[in-house]
């Protein structure tokens, strides 16, 4: 109770307070609203207050929008209030109610009446709606947008472009969004669409985004010296587009239509010195101005019909005509634009009325298009527009001369050379190349028509009496060329001695330099090619003039990894000189092939590796060393870096035995090639040892049968040179005629005694004659025996006399003997019987004989060339040693195969018999001198190794 009784109270002071204030509530409160600008325009009457508490709230919710004090006055026409605000959010969002009371300090009146501005989102408009729609505000601006969700249903989301927003409720149906600082739009604009629970659209908005015009850089100037064209910039992108968003102009108060479509041009028909361009869209307007005299600003039209009414070889003439008649008047200054596959230029040209100018210097049957432009000689102003391309093209004249050059394919041929010609110096189409050979000392002269596509002419420039000079032109239809000389010298220089470096490239060519040469009359020419070509290489060559020792090689056919060679000769009248060469690479390349031919050898425990340079194509570069590496498995350890390219073995020392691997690389500046690899098993040395002696002994093998091979066949000059003819001995009386059997004494000298006894000693058996068929048993058998020859060279005396009936002619000496051979009882004591030749025959048996081992040299005459001292007594025992073979006296032969003539020699018994009793013997000795017996008959005994060689060197099987 007491409570409510102090709210009464403080009621009624206020309503006391208030009627004593005195202050009178606004009346008539009016809400006028413009939906476009989203103004709210508020009215009042009936106050003499200067200030007024005014409140905004959103009427579903009561939620305070504004609530201030504002000062308004009162207008005096009218006696009203008036107060206008602009709202953050559409005023068709949601409806507002306002109201306001009168201020006067802290004095305040009553609250008006509330007055109400509807929104859109009251029940009896169901529809979903999006607001503000279409709206066009400049870039940067804050904007708030608004979704009315249909009646019944419930709001989802909003979104601003591809952006999802967040959102604030305004009333049951309205949900509102604030976008700040928001950039440029697409042409098309910002979408803003908002979507209900399920996430369909319900309903969308579009905005505009722009800048307001800001066109520059007025110009204005005239063509026709009469009306004006005014140019201007557009400036930056406004970037509204369609009719009622895009940028007016205007200037000088009259519309510039064109000027809608990105044109920025404008024309008046009359100059008038000032102008003033407006620019304006829906976010505003810009103004540019300009003044100008008329003489200041001519910009000369372009040109027409151009013409040449004279077109030569080297120049023509252009001409053209103008728009306006007041050209005619005008002082011009004009660019003449002419264009070809060579280059482009540009000429100047000036005059009163300029209208057709001389171009020079052009190039015979060379295509050209020409274009003018002209501007204002006085007060230049700017240039005019070009007029349309003319073309043309001028008539040919006679090709320069080639240029020539005589190269060396090897030490006797040579080819001489010219370079086509280009379009710029054929002047015209070649038809082809006249060469002439002429020798002014030998006045001989040979002509040579080539095809057009030949450049080149093989000739054979070994020494010759005279020098040849070789000229060369070029032909087209319009005439010949100049001459081009080359002398072939009498004598070629020699290259080996010309010093040879190295040349790098820089990044652009080969930059060479020399010392001047006194004879470079007419300067230098420095050649190159491929070094690794050897026949018809690709040679190109440039010139020097005389006072330059430097140039810079370039081409656009140098490859990487191609080694070219660069020859600096200097030129003179008589003929060229080579002074220096250089070799490069453009450049360098790792090896392309490995190291060709890597083989081991074995050396003890050391293995010595040789290989073979790779070849210059495949180096692709300077070769700079080898390394040598032990492979072991996918490990490579370095052994040795060869640093001398010339060194092409390496020696691994110190290894064990086993199996290498071994692998050599060839290195380069750009590094390694891939590497060459051989294996090697290490074995002990004395299987080396082995094979070396049985290479030896295989050597010496084969030289020795080279030997005896080359005997044979000089088998006369060397029987002549160590085995001279012996003259057959030439003997008195008729000793050929003679048909019995000699009586052939023993020598005097030989101590040979015949004892006979008729008491048989039946210890010593008789002497038996040695039959022919014993004398043809086997060597063994012939070699067994021991049987002293004297003894059988008297066994043989003893059968022709046991025989005597048989050789009726025998002499009486010859009977006495055979008839003491008779008794069989005859004991002979050998005490010194020569040996002969003949007792080497072998004997079937014979027990009792010297011993062979006790002989010595005799004193007698020997020309059997063997002495033999027997002991005095004979003794008995078996045979142990035998003769020397017949081949082994080498000398003078003994007659052991001498035949009689007589036909009772091929009777039975006359083998050896006849062969060694036939025959004369010498006076001191029992061997018979007579030559060695080629028949059948001497062939009888085994040949030694003196034979045979006395056979080969005579021819003889």
């Amino acid at each position: 109770m007491p409570s409510l009784f102090f709210c009464i109270l403080l009621l009624g002071l206020r309503v006391t307070e208030s009627q004593a204030s005195g202050l009178a509530t606004p009346q008539q409160v009016r809400l006028d609203a413009d939906k476009e600008t989203q103004k709210l325009s508020v009215t009042w009457e009936d106050s003499h207050a200067s200030a007024f508490d005014v409140e905004i709230l959103r009427t579903e919710l009561m939620e305070i929008v504004l609530n201030e004090t504002v000062g308004v006055t009162e207008d005096q026409s009218t006696g009203k209030h008036q107060w206008n605000w602009t709202s953050p959010v559409p005023l068709e969002c949601t409806s507002l109610s306002v109201k306001v009371r009168s201020r006067d300090g802290q004095d305040v009146s009553e609250w008006s009446s509330q007055q109400i501005l509807p929104g859109l989102d009251l029940p009896d408009n169901t529809d979903s709606q999006m607001y503000p729609e279409g709206k066009t505000v400049p870039v940067g601006s804050n904007m708030t947008f608004c979704c009315i969700v249909e009646e019944g249903q419930q709001f989802g989301s909003l979104w601003y472009k591809d952006t999802l927003v967040k959102v604030n409720m305004l009333s049951r149906r309205t949900y509102a969004t604030t976008m700040t600082n928001q950039g440029p739009s697409n042409p098309s604009g910002t979408n803003v669409v908002c979507s209900n629970e399920k996430k369909m659209i319900i309903a969308g908005a579009v905005v505009f985004v722009g800048y307001p015009p800001l066109p520059s850089d007025l110009v204005c100037e005239t063509h026709d010296l009469i009306s004006v064209d005014c140019q201007w910039s557009k400036g930056r992108d406004t970037y509204l587009f369609g009719m009622t968003r895009q940028t007016y102009y205007t200037l000088n108060g009259r519309n510039c239509p064109k000027a809608r479509n990105s044109n920025m041009r404008c024309g008046l028909e009359q100059w008038e010195g000032n102008w003033t361009l407006v620019a304006r869209n829906l976010l505003g307007e810009f103004r540019l101005t300009d003044a100008a005299e008329l003489g200041h600003r001519v910009r000369p039209v372009a040109p027409v019909n151009l013409t040449t009414p004279e077109v030569y070889s080297w120049n023509a003439s252009v001409g053209w005509l103008w728009k306006y008649n007041g050209y005619e008047r005008l002082s011009l200054i004009c660019q003449v634009q002419r264009t070809s596959h060579l280059n482009s230029s540009t000429q100047t040209y000036t005059g009163y009325g300029l209208n057709t100018v001389v171009l020079k210097d052009l190039q015979p049957d060379e295509k050209y298009s020409v274009k003018v432009r002209c501007g204002s000689q006085k007060n230049f102003w700017k240039w005019g527009e070009w007029s349309l391309p003319l073309s043309f093209q001028t008539k040919m004249d006679r090709p320069v001369a080639p240029d020539i050059w005589l190269w060396m394919d090897s030490d006797n041929l040579g080819r001489v050379l010219w370079k086509p010609l280009t379009k710029s110096e054929s002047h015209g189409q070649i038809s082809g190349y006249e060469v002439i050979l002429w020798s002014p000392e030998e006045n001989s002269q040979q002509t040579l028509t080539l095809h057009q596509s030949v450049f080149s002419l093989p000739i054979n420039v070994t020494d010759r009496g005279s020098k040849v000079t070789v000229t060369v032109t070029a032909r087209n239809p319009a005439g010949v060329s100049l001459p081009a000389n080359v002398v072939i010298p009498r004598h070629l220089p020699d290259a080996e001695d010309t010093t040879i470096s190295r040349v790098a490239f820089n990044g652009s060519g080969f930059p060479l330099s020399w010392v001047a040469h006194a004879n470079a009359s007419c300067g230098y020419v420095v050649d190159w090619y491929n070094t690794s070509c050897t026949q018809d290489c690709n040679v190109e060559w440039t010139r020097v003039a005389a006072d330059n020792t430097n140039t810079m090689v370039q081409s656009g056919n140098f490859f990487a990894g191609v080694r070219y060679t660069f020859s600096l000769y200097a030129c003179s009248s008589e003929s060229t000189v080579l002074l220096e060469r250089w070799h490069g690479y453009m450049q360098e390349l790792v090896p392309s092939r490995t190291v060709p031919r890597l083989s081991p050898n074995q050396e003890g425990s050391d293995v010595q590796l040789t290989w073979d340079q790779i070849p210059l194509e495949h180096q692709r570069g300077f070769i700079l060393g080898y390394t040598v590496y032990l492979t072991n498995a996918s490990h490579l350890t370095l052994l040795a870096n060869i640093t001398d390219p010339q060194l092409t073995n390496h020696t691994v020392r110190n290894l064990v035995l086993g199996s290498y691997k071994f692998t050599v690389k060839a290195y380069t500046a750009a590094g390694e090639d891939g590497g060459a690899t051989v294996s090697i098993s290490l074995e002990p040395y004395t299987y080396w040892l082995i094979m070396e002696i049985l290479v030896a002994l295989g050597a010496m093998t084969c030289l020795l049968i080279v030997i005896t091979i080359a005997c044979y066949r000089k088998r006369k000059w060397v029987k002549k040179a160590f085995y001279p003819e012996i003259p057959e001995p030439k003997l008195p009386g008729e000793w050929g005629i003679t048909q019995g059997t000699l009586d052939v004494k023993p020598s005097p000298h030989s101590m040979v005694h015949i004892v006979e006894d008729s008491v048989w000693d039946s210890s010593k058996e008789a002497l038996v004659t040695v039959p022919e068929e014993d004398e043809e048993g086997t060597g063994d058998e012939a070699a067994d025996t021991d049987e002293p020859t004297s003894l059988r060279y008297y066994n043989q005396v003893v059968e022709e006399g046991s025989s005597s009936q048989r050789r009726p002619h025998a002499s009486d000496s010859s009977a006495s003997s055979t008839g003491s051979m008779d008794s069989g009882h005859t004991d002979v004591t050998y005490t010194g019987i020569q040996t002969s030749a003949c007792s080497l025959a072998p004997m079937a048996h014979f027990q009792p004989q010297p011993d062979a081992s006790q002989c010595v040299g005799g004193g007698s005459y020997r020309p059997q060339m063997q002495s033999a001292s027997c002991p005095e007594e004979p003794q008995t025992g078996p045979e142990e040693h035998l003769q020397p073979p017949v081949g082994s006296f080498g000398g003078y032969q003994p007659q052991c195969s001498w035949k009689q003539d007589s036909p009772e020699a091929d009777g039975e018994g006359g083998g050896l018999d006849q062969a060694c009793l036939g025959s004369p013997t010498s006076v001191t000795s029992s061997q018979f001198l007579l030559p060695y017996d080629t028949s059948e008959e001497g062939k009888e005994h085994p040949s030694s190794a003196s034979t045979w060689f006395h056979n080969l060197l005579t021819g003889k099987p």
